[in-house]
């Protein structure tokens, strides 16, 4: 079955009523853009700056701000603990990048978080002494130029001709769950998403024909 847009409005209606965000710095944000989105229970995913003063960073003129991917998620689904183990998973908490635009930071946003996080680290292997990841609460999210969100969509017309003609602008396809969906499955992650299996590249089709 093709990619049409039919099956991207369908998916992207059946979102639960109550999504959490959780944002977190990882080096590029294209790679966490990808991973999270790859996950059973994350809706949405979009890339930006945090953790510095600047007011108006921009991929140009980040400011002291690092590169951060947030994401939104099912909480009856998916536990912010989860999330922890991905994002370490994801990075060494011993080693931080000397450039700021790339350090490891560890956000919460609530309070609730901000003890998970904590009683995640008491209750891990992870020297304490020797952690160099950032942890801090977020003071606001900025959201990155419409040429970073869902970068490995980029140049994948049989996607992106997809949502064009389901009248996506950049900022739909930014926060569709479908496209968080596709980006990660392009970027080489495992996505158990029905119409995904469904729907491939035809050049891929032809090359296995």
């Amino acid at each position: 079955m093709m990619l049409t847009p039919t099956v991207i409005t369908e998916f992207d209606r059946q979102v639960p009523p109550n999504t959490a965000t959780a944002t977190f710095g990882l080096g590029c944000f294209w790679g966490p853009d990808a991973t999270f989105g790859a996950m059973d229970g994350v809706v949405r995913t979009r890339v930006g700056y945090a953790g510095g003063t600047k007011p108006d960073p921009s991929y140009e003129v980040i400011g002291d701000h690092s590169e951060v991917v947030q994401l939104e998620y099912d909480p009856e689904q998916l536990s912010f603990d989860e999330l922890l183990d991905r994002a370490f998973e994801e990075h060494d908490p011993y080693q931080q990048p000397g450039k700021r635009q790339y350090q490891n930071i560890l956000f919460t946003e609530t309070a609730e978080q901000h003890g998970r996080l904590r009683s995640y680290l008491d209750e891990s292997e992870f020297d304490p002494e020797r952690i160099t990841t950032r942890l801090e609460e977020l003071d606001r999210f900025h959201v990155a130029e419409d040429y970073h969100q869902k970068f490995s969509l980029r140049g994948k017309r049989w996607i992106t001709d997809a949502f064009a003609e389901a009248d996506y602008d950049n900022e739909a396809i930014r926060e569709s769950p479908a496209a968080a969906k596709l980006n990660a499955h392009v970027a080489g992650h495992e996505v158990d998403v029905p119409f995904i299996e469904q729907s491939r590249d035809p050049k891929r089709k032809e090359e296995r024909s």
